[in-house]
């Protein structure tokens, strides 16, 4: 891979269980949680009795000569020598989206293999520790405990808080604090041990150290929750352990599927590779894969059904954000269009109840991990909802997700509330009045012209739905509605030399017209055809960016998916290459080490806020188009 990618995978499970690397280096600092808070791996090889360090920070010890780093879709490969040996480290976690069982499994791989470089047989030995902080909040929180396992064929320990307060709270910038962490080897010569020290305070601390007397093994992490989700009152278990499974079965199971799911992991990493015509797209696509995926946690509601619960990283720790959904479908369209329902599940759910009482769609439904209701704003108040936002959200990604799926049972199943939210934007849409979109950062906005499109693409979307539910009349209905809407918008939203405003009482003004991608996705014509050619080739001559197109005349601040959206909509391949080579230089050379941002400055590349987000799903988008599976017949 050529882009220096601003933070390395690791280990992608979920929101909780996830450890990057934030230097070009392997030893060039302490690994870390998402969040940046440390959650120290460190890896030693034993060359003859001399120790040389490969991965994280250990005083006194010379670190291996790291001579390449390769990251593809579910692996990340660092290779290490020195004049005796040579040292490959390779970290997967099979995020397969197609296997339920294997997507949900809180496991993640280490794999090491050793070789002599000087022609000479050498006594080789392996050790990796893990702190105890993966199983805290912060270092030092609580005492924590440690336990070896007694199981035939793996030699392993787990650490845990002596104090287990099972999803006891939620909020943005926080660690798992319960449950418990594994380091687990299936090597024959292995042994686990404490690494016991204690704070100033005589807080007892355990990080457990796992040595292998041999110069391959394979290593298993991970993490048992206990219970993931509190949803609506009830504690929930995650897909995996749903039928009491244990962890310790689950960790077997892991060890024994290894082979087969690196197989398939390379795959759909080949597969990935081959179907990008631009390479810089793809090495983006790899870094987005397991982050998208990662920062959801898969569980399942009382009645068994599924759930794909979202955090909004480093925003406000909402939970199952319609507006953070929508952006990350393309990705899911693609690979497993279910996902898209269980991640509305809790939309649906939380609309239908007696405590959401408008005619629009909700927010969100929480703050990770606790599934209750909405959190972002208070819901008595309507100036700071998202009423044309988040009817158009549901709308597009219910539409969608039956089209991938040829299904349209879920839609059905949740036809009141989208009849309703398409009238309201029937009525609301086309001109919004002031009110926040997904850009809510950018503050209130009245007469907001992207935001119209998404109206527009909303109530198209809702006819395209009637006609494959067979109500053929209703369709056209919605579908004209839309097309009359899109003569208006473009004479409306009219600035000069046919680009289009931000806001249609705002004259000299410009923005990226994301949403009208969606046009181009359904195939369906309801803008007339290259209405935004020209806006598109005048922005990128007189308001690019070294490292992108800034999101409007307002700041030069951007967004990635926004960005890729827009180079999607484009149809001259060197405009969309254009604005692909931006965002790759933009995480190439930011001075931001953080797992990939959506939210930064495109004169700098530096970070505005945001990491860590499942909206990096949304990059896919090219390869959703270009796939057909989402085409209105």
């Amino acid at each position: 891979m050529k882009l220096r990618a601003p933070s390395v995978p690791l280990i992608t499970v979920d929101p909780y269980f996830s450890i990057w690397s934030n230097s070009d280096k392997l030893t060039g600092s302490e690994t870390t949680h998402w969040t940046e808070y440390e959650q120290p791996l460190t890896g030693v090889v034993f060359v003859d009795s001399e120790q040389f360090l490969f991965m994280g920070k250990k005083d006194g010890v010379a670190a291996l000569e790291q001579t390449e780093l390769e990251i593809t879709a579910c692996t990340t490969c660092y290779s290490f020598k020195n004049e005796k040996i040579t040292l490959k480290a390779e970290f997967t976690s099979p995020l397969l989206t197609d296997d339920l069982e294997i997507l949900s499994r809180p496991t993640s791989y280490l794999k090491i293999t050793t070789a002599s470089l000087d022609g000479k047989e050498h006594e080789i030995k392996l050790q990796i520790t893990m702190d105890d902080s993966v199983c805290l909040n912060k270092k030092f929180q609580y005492p924590t405990v440690f336990e070896t396992l007694s199981v035939p064929g793996i030699t392993g320990a787990r650490v845990s808080a002596k104090n287990q307060h099972i999803l006891n709270r939620s909020g943005d910038n926080l660690r798992i604090d319960w449950g418990y962490a594994y380091l687990t080897t299936n090597a024959e010569n292995a042994f686990s041990e404490s690494v016991d020290y204690s704070h100033e305070y005589g807080i007892p601390a355990h990080d457990i150290r796992l040595t292998v007397n041999a110069g391959e093994a394979l290593f298993v992490f991970a993490y048992d929750d206990i219970r993931s989700i509190q949803y609506f009152g009830e504690n929930l278990t995650s897909y995996w352990n749903r039928n009491k499974k244990s962890i310790i079965t689950a960790i077997k199971d892991a060890f024994a599927d290894y082979n087969g799911l690196k197989a398939r992991c390379d795959a759909l990493a080949e597969d990935l590779k081959a179907k990008c015509q631009n390479e810089q797209y793809y090495e983006i696509l790899t870094l987005a894969y397991r982050q998208a995926i990662a920062a959801h946690k898969i569980a399942v509601d009382t009645n068994g059904e599924l759930l794909f619960i979202s955090k909004e990283c480093f925003s406000n720790g909402c939970a199952a954000t319609v507006d953070v959904t929508y952006p990350s479908i393309p990705l899911f369209l693609l690979y497993n269009p279910e996902l898209i329902n269980a991640m509305l599940r809790p939309v649906f759910k939380y609309a239908d109840s007696d405590e959401w009482y408008y005619e629009f769609a909700p927010h969100d439904v929480g703050q990770y991990p606790l599934v209750n209701g909405q959190v972002s704003s208070d819901k008595t108040c309507p100036q700071n909802q998202m009423p044309v936002e988040e009817c158009g959200n549901m709308l597009i990604t219910v539409t969608a997700a039956a089209l991938a799926s040829k299904e349209t049972a879920f839609a059905k199943e949740h036809w009141d509330d989208l009849q309703k939210w398409a009238n309201f934007l029937l009525k609301y849409g086309l001109d919004p009045k002031n009110q926040l979109c997904t850009d809510d950062f950018t503050g209130h906005l009245a007469h907001n012209c992207n935001l119209s499109i998404k109206a527009i693409m909303g109530i198209a979307a809702f006819g395209i739905l009637n006609n494959i539910c067979g109500n053929g009349s209703e369709g056209e209905k919605y579908i004209s509605s839309a097309r009359e809407m899109a003569k208006a918008w473009v004479i409306n939203a009219k600035d000069d030399e046919n680009v289009y405003r931000l806001a249609f009482d705002r004259p000299g003004t410009w923005s990226m017209k994301y949403n009208a991608v969606w046009d181009k996705v359904f195939g369906i014509g309801i803008f007339p055809e290259n209405t935004f050619d020209e806006e598109i080739r005048s922005n990128i001559e007189k308001h690019m960016n070294t490292y992108g197109l800034p999101l409007d005349n307002r700041s030069t601040y951007t967004k990635s998916d926004w960005l890729l959206w827009t180079a999607a909509l484009a149809n001259d391949e060197k405009q969309f290459d254009t604005l692909v080579d931006s965002l790759w230089r933009a995480y190439n050379e930011s001075e931001s080490r953080v797992p990939l941002t959506d939210w930064y400055f495109a004169d700098t590349a530096k970070q505005r806020d945001f990491q860590n987000r499942t909206v990096q799903g949304g990059l896919f988008i090219k390869l959703l188009i270009e796939s057909g599976k989402c085409k209105a017949e």
